[in-house]
């Protein structure tokens, strides 16, 4: 469906490689004649993605990894570098959330503090531990990748960072306020590479994700039995084109940022891809 011609044989370097998203992400790059380097903590997720790539013909290598380990970093950029030479682009798609930064209900109430309530995670119950590890899972390993790979980058032409964001970043979902801050924290970070890295060669961007049905969201958005959670049911009814969306979603989006002959004069931005999400105002 697409054609790319001048990102073939450029190197691609994907944080978060074995997730539903990246994976997808690194299948498009390769698909285009890019050499992928999927990077992950999960080494079996990552040589999973590797695989599929190799057996369509294309070229990539699964190299295990932690994007909160400068050393970790480091090591996997030899192996890059070693395997395919220089990194062109860069993906940083490794995030998530955690349990300890995410409150049961939607909203607080009288009852919930007076109840006290084990089943239940006020605002006041939140563990700072939490927060913690989702702020350096999606901030501090955003910064340490970059600072590791973007030193392939620096002076050459045609590179470029596509970071992760959500749409949370634009309007804070309710009961995840750690993850929300976080990505909202990861395009505000997008826009300051943008201009520090101007100077010398490298467009920076991001892509914001609406709803998209993951491994890592999976029990919020179905029943056991399959069925939409009542979550669900709230997120496809303000979702004007009435679906999640799929990793083909994000292609187009992600090779128009990809590839300097469409988006040269682009860098600072984060592109929404969320099925109207953000436009349905509830009534």
């Amino acid at each position: 469906m697409f054609s790319h011609t001048n990102l073939k044989d450029r190197v691609a370097v994907i944080t978060g490689g074995g997730g539903v998203l990246c994976s997808g992400f690194a299948k498009d790059l390769a698909a285009q004649g890019m050499k992928v380097a999927v990077l992950d903590l999960n080494s079996d997720a990552a040589q999973k993605v590797a695989d599929e790539i190799t057996a369509a013909g294309g070229s990539a290598i699964a190299v295990a990894c932690n994007v909160l380990d400068t050393e970790s970093l480091k090591g996997a950029k030899k192996v890059v570098n070693e395997a395919f030479g220089p990194c062109d682009l860069l993906l940083n798609g490794a995030g998530g959330n955690n349990p300890k930064g995410t409150t049961t209900k939607d909203t607080l109430s009288l009852e919930d503090l007076a109840e006290k309530d084990p089943n239940v995670t006020t605002f006041f119950d939140l563990k700072p531990e939490g927060i913690q590890f989702v702020f350096n899972l999606n901030i501090l390993g955003t910064l340490l990748t970059t600072q590791v790979f973007a030193l392939d980058m620096v002076g050459r032409e045609h590179t470029t960072i596509i970071n992760v964001s959500s749409m949370n970043a634009y309007r804070p979902l309710t009961r995840i306020p750690a993850y929300s801050a976080a990505k909202a924290g990861v395009s505000n970070f997008t826009q300051w590479m943008a201009v520090h890295f101007a100077d010398v060669g490298i467009r920076v961007n991001a892509l914001a994700p609406g709803f998209f049905s993951t491994n890592q969201n999976k029990t919020l958005l179905y029943n056991p039995d399959g069925s939409l959670s009542a979550r669900s049911e709230k997120i496809i009814g303000h979702t004007p084109l009435r679906r999640f969306g799929t990793p083909e979603d994000l292609t187009g989006t992600l090779l128009y940022l990809a590839d300097e002959t469409y988006s040269a004069f682009v860098t600072g931005v984060i592109i929404p891809i969320d099925g109207g999400f953000a436009a349905y105002s509830g009534v």
